[in-house]
């Protein structure tokens, strides 16, 4: 052999996915990445990722599992967790016994919360307070637009949605920042001082009450809210509202070639379980989907990954067949689809470009997440890397390998290290993302769409 055919039958050879991209699967991706943005514009939170999911499902011939309830193959049930998180089934054809097939991804992002005492005043300017969930680079959210998603429990019993900043005739709101005419001092902080946590205040008013007395911006803020909503000042404790990017999706690029939104962690690769799942005949395996939350701060509490919800949803499932949950779990496989981070040369210094995964070259596979000697790490062994790899290879996705930055840089962590500790063979892989945890994240239409492809290959096998 020459040695140019040894070097292609024998050394791998990466290659951007559009010169293996077919007319009629570019067709499918941009109907695919069309869908998708409708769902981002929708779907900011995880509450609003669920509600669409029940809706979707539902419209798909899905319905809400119970406990006692009989199951066939063929079923699709679903069991919605207090309308945080989510998981999905397809009942196959094999025993539970055998076990399941199983994608799980997360629908909470990084984002501000409302804490529960946030409307004050002060030199006429009123403000929310803000308390910032997950990891975010607090330089990155003053002055830009800014919407208020959430839910208030009201004092009379009633639950009512919040939603500002999002149509073309709403007010936005603001973190305001430093000028730079005053900013020497500013400026020579570390960069992660340079916003602290506490001077992330978003602006809501300037407008005073007409009259005497005191704090009449903040009256009138609490008046408009009082007649748009029926609040009061004390509803504030039972709220759930978070304070995101306010606007729209969109194409970036002369291309169009990438998807510039806020939340593509993780919700690209939910979008990418959920899709295939809707439409799937009876599959060999049951297929499993969950859309957990929570991860962004640690999958803890009722609806993250390290709840009994899933335990809760899985047991109902074999109960029905008579099937022990952990025979279940010791034979099922999980994708655990999150994001990676996709290769930037603007800050090549932090990766190994030959481990780190790159736009345009298909869904990223991660061996390990963690950081700093694998600290925190779910590392898949060489049969679960396998049968992915053959998993993917047999349905022809395009796929690579990733890892999260350079061995002493940092690092992070998925929800696999979770399933892997119910006993289930776990591998991480998802969608490379460009500015990831930032107000606006970029990702590739084909990534996007050979990530879907790879849930439904998952589901299938």
């Amino acid at each position: 052999m020459t040695n140019d055919e040894l070097r292609e039958s024998l050394l791998a050879a990466p290659k951007n996915g559009y010169a293996a991209l077919s007319e009629e699967q570019r067709s499918e991706m941009e109907a695919y990445c069309k869908g998708y943005m409708a769902f981002m514009d929708e779907c900011k939170t995880e509450r609003e990722a669920v509600v669409w999911t029940v809706r979707t499902a539902e419209a798909h011939g899905f319905k809400p599992l119970t406990p006692g309830m009989e199951v066939k193959p063929g079923d699709k049930v679903y069991y919605d967790n207090r309308g945080k998180s989510i998981l999905l089934a397809v009942i196959g054809s094999k025993s539970l016994g055998e076990g399941a097939n199983i994608c799980a991804a997360h629908v909470d992002s990084p984002r501000m919360d409302v804490k529960p005492n946030p409307l004050y005043e002060d030199a006429e300017i009123a403000y929310l307070k803000t308390h910032y969930y997950g990891g975010i680079k607090k330089y990155q959210w003053p002055t830009i637009a800014l919407a208020l998603h959430g839910v208030v429990y009201r004092k009379d019993g009633s639950v009512i949605t919040v939603t500002v900043g999002e149509d073309d005739s709403d007010p936005v709101l603001v973190v305001s920042d430093l000028l730079p005419h005053l900013a020497a001092d500013q400026m020579k902080k570390p960069l992660a001082e340079g916003i602290t946590g506490e001077q992330l205040n978003v602006i809501v008013g300037t407008e005073p009450l007409t009259g005497e007395g005191s704090d009449l911006v903040k009256l009138n803020i609490m008046k408009l809210l009082n007649e748009k909503y029926g609040l009061i000042e004390e509803d504030f404790l039972s709220a759930e509202l978070t304070v995101v990017p306010a606007g729209k999706s969109r194409e970036v690029g002369l291309d169009r070639s990438l998807i510039g939104a806020y939340g593509h962690d993780d919700r690209v690769c939910a979008y990418a379980e959920i899709l295939p799942l809707l439409t799937m005949d009876t599959p060999e395996h049951t297929a499993v989907c969950i859309l957990a939350d929570k991860e962004e701060i640690g999958s803890v509490g009722i609806s993250g990954m390290m709840s009994l919800a899933f335990e809760y949803f899985m047991e109902m499932l074999c109960d029905a067949q008579g099937v022990k949950l952990s025979h279940c779990f010791a034979n099922s496989f999980c994708l655990s689809a999150d994001v990676s981070n996709a290769f930037d040369p603007n800050f090549a210094e932090t990766c190994d470009r030959r481990n780190n995964s790159m736009l345009n070259h298909g869904v990223a596979i991660c061996k390990y997440t963690g950081s700093r000697g694998k600290g925190g790490a779910s590392d898949a062994s060489a049969e679960a890397m396998g049968h992915v790899r053959t998993t993917l290879d047999q349905a022809g996705v395009l796929w690579q390998i990733a890892t999260l930055g350079k061995v002493d840089q940092g690092g992070g962590g998925t929800v696999a290290a979770y399933m892997a500790n119910r006993n289930i063979v776990t591998v991480d892989a998802g969608v490379p993302v460009l500015s990831m945890h930032a107000p606006m994240e970029l990702v590739s239409k084909l990534d996007c769409y050979m990530t879907m492809l790879a849930c439904k290959a998952i589901y299938e096998a």
